[in-house]
């Protein structure tokens, strides 16, 4: 259980369209993005952040997914 309930509905046009695509690209909302709409700027930083590292080329896509799996084990990410 999370130690900070995030929206369960969209408040802003952002945080809408960040569900919008959460659910798109995931079939859900995850946990991060319901936490990070709390606060629009926040949301918006951290949309900013997701963008610059899938459009990031110096490294092989692969390499990418690799990292993000070893990071989210050391972390105990849940997803």
């Amino acid at each position: 259980m999370a130690r900070i309930e995030g929206v369960s509905r969209g408040g802003s046009l952002l945080a809408r369209i960040a569900f919008w695509v959460s659910r798109r690209k995931l079939g859900r909302v995850v946990g991060p993005i319901r936490v990070h709409a709390l606060h629009t700027r926040l949301l918006s930083g951290y949309g900013a952040m997701e963008q610059a590292q899938e459009k990031a080329s110096c490294v092989p896509e692969t390499t990418k997914l690799l990292a993000d799996v070893l990071v989210a084990m050391r972390v105990g990410c849940p997803f």
